[in-house]
């Protein structure tokens, strides 16, 4: 990696972290933004900084090339059915997606995405040394320790998020009692697990994993404060989340209010 890095800010505590931690680093950082986000989000110049659609290829690399920069992070979540809006797509994506054919899942959209930067002399780089602060090893996070009904609920659901995940559908399952209650879909994890709490009421379990051979540039899954408060808020019992692949945001302050609640966090 050279003394330069772009960054591609979806929404999400991901996208200011890993500006932070590059600049620690020692690293000149140009920060294109596609989730509406303003300059004084990020601690950089207004000269390095780009707003812009997620289907704005055009533009975005042309803003990466004009700054000499050739080494991309791709951080933060970005909603996929901008993809599903022809109006949001310039000429060239517009292109990449028609070129996908029936198969336009999140890892089939981004890998084709990747190829198409580094054509355009734009290497797609492993953001881990930028979450590092953020993962964590296996173990009981919180006070409250899973019930054995939450501990089956865990085995039951880790499994199938794992082939739903690797299937491309969604890297979060909710479950309650042996049961599937709600899978993630194209709404992602908070609203996944709001329509979880609406379906299935209070005690649900919720587990997120990353894929069986997880490439690290390519929709890495995350859990953070917020999916704690959602679960907090549906009266969920237990969070579990795969360990030292799911970076987990705000840890602290997210296991302070799941222990205020009594919500049992286990990183597997």
């Amino acid at each position: 990696m050279g003394s330069r890095i772009g960054i591609v800010a979806g929404s999400g505590r991901f996208p200011g972290r890993a500006v932070e931690e590059a600049l620690k680093r020692g690293l000149d950082c140009a920060v294109v933004s596609v989730s509406g986000a303003p300059s004084m989000d990020f601690p950089v110049s207004k000269d390095v900084f780009l707003a812009a659609g997620p289907g704005d290829l055009e533009k975005i690399t042309s803003f990466f090339r004009d700054r000499d920069i050739t080494d991309i992070l791709l951080a933060g979540k970005v909603d996929p059915g901008t993809l599903l809006d022809p109006a949001a797509l310039d000429r060239e994506a517009r292109t990449l997606f028609e070129s996908l054919g029936s198969e336009k899942g999140p890892e089939a959209v981004l890998r084709v995405l990747i190829e198409y930067l580094a054509r355009q002399g734009l290497r797609v780089i492993d953001p881990r040394p930028f979450l590092e602060p953020y993962f964590c090893g296996p173990g009981v996070l919180t006070s409250a320790t899973p019930s054995p009904q939450m501990l089956r609920d865990m085995e039951f659901g880790w499994a199938r998020a794992r082939t739903l995940s690797d299937l491309d559908v969604g890297q979060t399952l909710v479950v309650r009692q042996g049961m599937v209650v709600a899978v993630e879909g194209l709404e992602g994890t908070d609203k996944t697990l709001e329509r979880a709490g609406k379906l299935a009421g209070p005690g649900v379990v919720a587990v997120k994993v990353g894929r069986t051979c997880q490439d690290p540039r390519i929709d890495l899954p995350a859990v953070g404060w917020d999916t704690v408060r959602i679960l907090v808020d549906i009266r969920g019992a237990a969070l579990c989340f795969e360990a030292k692949t799911v970076p987990f945001f705000e840890r602290e302050e997210a296991v302070r209010l799941a222990d205020e609640a009594g919500l049992a966090i286990v990183a597997r």
